[in-house]
């Protein structure tokens, strides 16, 4: 049986989708489109959301590998999310592909993370830049004096982790280090270390 990968291009960057990526990836972007009907500039909305598209498969994407597969396209739709339509439009319902991720539970988020994925999570959770997060996160620590270090210890002992992605990349040296210290605090402390926050 032969493999058949097709190539597309998502605003600024090119990307080799497998046959059932980009049947949902079409899918996708199908919804999407239907979605802004009506909005003013819905095709500047489009490229935001391919290149966001473009920019997570790619984040997901193992060194050397050169086809985006349904496995690494289904958790980033479901981090994307569906189009959020000024006026009351309503979203289509999430696939059962997107998996758990789906609903956006506040979880911290190992993949990507700079230190433990608490601004990833939170990113996530309120559909929020998480650049933007980590400049606001910076200058409270500065603000502070200090005392934001402590509220991130707390979230980050509090929030529990997203899990990993199969086959995703392997994690950063202190993100790893951070997921290790915290199961293993809540291993000596006897809490659960699986669950979500309530929203």
């Amino acid at each position: 049986m032969k493999r058949i990968s097709v190539t597309v291009t998502l605003n600024r960057s090119t990307l080799q989708f497998d046959e059932a990526a980009y049947a949902r990836l079409e899918q996708y972007l199908a919804e999407s489109e239907s979605l802004l009907e009506g909005d003013p500039d819905p095709q500047e909305i489009l490229n935001d959301l391919e290149q966001a598209v473009a920019d997570q498969c790619t984040r997901r994407m193992a060194a050397g590998q050169t086809v985006v597969t349904l496995a690494q396209l289904a958790p980033a739709l479901a981090e994307i999310g569906a189009v959020q339509v000024p006026g009351g439009g309503a979203a289509p319902e999430p696939s059962r592909e997107a998996g758990r991720d789906a609903g956006r539970p506040l979880r911290q988020v190992s993949e990507g993370a700079v230190v433990s994925g608490v601004c990833r999570g939170l990113a996530r959770y309120f559909a929020l830049d998480v650049t933007l997060l980590r400049v606001i996160t910076v200058l409270l620590l500065l603000g502070t004096g200090g005392g934001m270090f402590f509220v991130y210890l707390a979230l980050m002992l509090l929030m529990p982790y997203a899990p990993l992605e199969p086959g995703a990349a392997p994690l950063r040296w202190l993100p790893a280090k951070c997921r290790k210290f915290v199961e293993f605090v809540r291993a000596k402390l006897g809490v659960e270390r699986t669950g979500d926050m309530p929203a």
